[in-house]
């Protein structure tokens, strides 16, 4: 597996649909902390299959900016250069919405979207979701929403319980089990439905005296 993190966000198909490899997540989104650690996630109201083709949540409409239509988004998706780039269509409750422009601003993104053209319109879309197609990454990638609730062993056939989130940080991010254990992501070493398997170093998952 590789080291390095990729585009994605909860747990299945309601939280964190975070994609990412194995030592750091590439920032995702303007959340920070634990799982809501950045990510891309499955519809709230989605049914547990998520549908055949499930669309991700992507960012947030969070206010209107300017007197022109644009609006300030709330990106949850480490690779902003595909969602919002010109052209770029995003699904919300609203109907379909095309990016013309998108510009950083102080960690979220000024959009312009067709069809808004005023303030008055973009204050009416406030609060919209926004989603689109998850965007593959390649096999050695790893799935916040399939990482959430997952059994943690190590390469003895040890549990540790499940994940209960997983935690950004500078170095490795990290995989938060009971007891607020954490486990970087550098000691991964696979991934299978339901259960991720773990080679961590002597002590650091020992019992606290």
């Amino acid at each position: 597996m590789t080291s390095s993190i990729a585009d994605g966000l909860d747990a299945a198909c309601g939280g964190a649909f975070l994609l990412f490899r194995r030592t750091k997540l590439a920032s995702l989104d303007g959340s920070t902390g634990r799982s809501p650690i950045p990510s891309e996630s499955c519809p709230p109201l989605a049914d547990s299959n998520c549908g055949v083709a499930e669309l991700l949540e992507v960012g947030r409409i969070v206010k209107a900016h300017g007197i022109r239509g644009e609006v300030i988004v709330d990106l949850i998706s480490n690779l902003p250069a595909e969602r919002l780039a010109a052209g770029a269509r995003l699904d919300s409750d609203r109907g379909e919405l095309e990016v013309l422009t998108a510009t950083p601003h102080q960690g979220r993104w000024i959009v312009a979207f067709r069809g808004i053209e005023d303030r008055n319109r973009a204050e009416t879309f406030r609060g919209t979701i926004l989603r689109a197609e998850p965007i593959e990454g390649d096999e050695d990638t790893l799935w916040v929403h399939e990482l959430i609730g997952s059994e943690v062993v190590d390469t003895a056939g040890r549990s540790y319980g499940p994940v209960n989130a997983v935690e950004a940080n500078p170095a490795s991010d990290l995989l938060v089990l009971a007891g607020d254990k954490l486990v970087p992501l550098v000691f991964v070493v696979s991934k299978m439905p339901g259960r991720v398997v773990i080679d961590p170093p002597a002590g650091l998952l020992d019992d606290d005296d």
